[in-house]
């Protein structure tokens, strides 16, 4: 059995430019011409459209940020001080308070916890759909450096405690330093945060040029661009030379410099951000503060909401889009051909009504030389070409000459070719 052959597609008709006919038309002018208003407008917004897609992928394409606050909690909690024992911690320990201490669990012997904990705060006011998962707030840090404030012989323990999130294995909300102790200690966080992407801190004299302090290589770079667009040291003939003003001069240390070594000389001009340093002083002989010490620090996350956005414009809407307006093309093109063939048909009828007779000998006339062609050599060939003949303006068409011209060489092309004497 024959496998059956799949259906064949409907051709999609796709021209929506009105019939040359309708345009020069007198009768239709004002309707044909805001008719191509029209069409030019499409195109014009089609193209629109698609360079503001384009502008879009390529902006889903790149890491887009947003500015968030981040809380740095600062506690602490003590164990085992002598005012929890409920002796007086101005007053000398006696002798056989020593028979309290467990070295094994460690209780009776004073210690405190030092707590670091942070929280991404949420945005005001935002729907619970858009809301993203928050970062644990060891993402947050590149590194940390706790310095402790102690007499190193009196507490020979690490004093200096340092996190680095490349040797941490999993992702935390805060952490907790223990030590032994009762002895007020000045306590000192330096934080380096992790920025994505990576934020740089300007040379004080690009600066004070450019208006920014910190921001993203691609920033500064922008930044710089545009003061030099700005101030029009851009070479009109050479656009790929730039030079230097009074302020950029010592920077760049030359008049003027390629475009290309833009971004080298840029990165000479770029340090590492300063880290974020915070205080706190933890007194043991006191009981702690019922509520932390709290710290907003501005940090620059991924817009998970924005690109979500965008990548519904661009994905879901578009699709939808796309269906509405290749429907409406459909209707269009239909409407188009069946405005042509109405048109046909009124031109068809126009002529026949002014002149009845001479429309049908045309007619008649038109449709012997189709038939003529389509049967090639039939019946109506002899009664056609006598009836040519019988006008003079047969012998007066541009082929004639070329057939006149044809049929004299075939005639002395044969008189050259017989023998002398024949």
């Amino acid at each position: 059995m024959e496998a059956q052959k799949p259906p064949m597609k409907k051709r999609k008709l796709t021209d929506k430019n009105l019939p040359s006919t309708i345009l020069s038309s007198p009768a239709y002018s004002v309707d044909s011409r805001m008719y191509q208003d029209l069409l030019q407008m499409e195109r014009r917004l089609d193209w629109t459209m698609t360079r503001k897609r384009a502008e879009v992928q390529d902006a889903l394409s790149r890491t887009m940020t947003t500015a968030r606050t981040l809380r740095i909690f600062l506690s602490h909690t003590v164990s085992g001080q002598i005012w929890q024992q409920g002796g007086d911690s101005s007053a000398t320990p006696a002798p056989e308070s020593g028979s309290n201490i467990n070295p094994e669990t460690g209780e009776g012997i004073p210690a405190w916890q030092f707590k670091v904990e942070g929280r991404l705060l949420e945005i005001p006011n935002q729907r619970a759909k858009d809301r993203a998962p928050l970062r644990k707030f060891s993402t947050f840090i590149k590194s940390m450096v706790v310095e402790l404030d102690r007499d190193p012989a009196q507490y020979p323990e690490g004093n200096i405690v340092e996190f680095s999130r490349s040797s941490a294995a999993n992702t935390l909300d805060g952490f907790t330093i223990r030590r032994r102790g009762d002895t007020l200690t000045k306590i000192r966080v330096v934080i380096h945060l992790e920025q994505q992407p990576e934020v740089y801190k300007v040379n004080p004299e690009l600066a004070s040029i450019l208006g920014i302090k910190e921001d993203t290589r691609v920033g500064i770079q922008q930044a710089l661009w545009n003061y030099i667009k700005l101030e029009g040291l851009q070479d009109k003939v050479d656009r790929k030379t730039i030079h230097a003003d009074a302020k950029l001069k010592p920077i760049f240390g030359q008049d003027s410099i390629p475009f290309t070594l833009l971004p080298e000389r840029l990165m000479r001009q770029l340090q590492p951000p300063d880290p974020i340093i915070l205080h706190y002083t933890l007194n043991p002989a006191q009981p702690p503060p019922e509520k932390p010490q709290a710290y907003d620090i501005e940090v620059k996350i991924d817009d998970a909401a924005m690109r979500a956005r965008m990548n519904h414009v661009t994905v879901a809407v578009a699709q939808e889009s796309a269906k509405e307006l290749n429907r409406m093309d459909d209707e269009i093109s239909l409407l188009t051909q069946s405005l042509t063939q109405s048109h046909l048909k009124a031109t068809f009828l126009n002529s026949f009504a002014a002149d009845p007779q001479g429309f049908i000998q045309t007619w008649l006339e038109s449709q012997s030389r189709d038939l003529e062609a389509i049967l090639a050599n039939g019946q109506s060939e002899g009664a056609l070409r006598m009836d040519d003949l019988r006008r003079s303006e047969y012998f007066r068409l541009p082929w004639v000459d070329e057939a006149v011209a044809i049929q004299e060489g075939m005639r002395k092309a044969a008189l050259a070719a017989r023998p002398p004497g024949t």
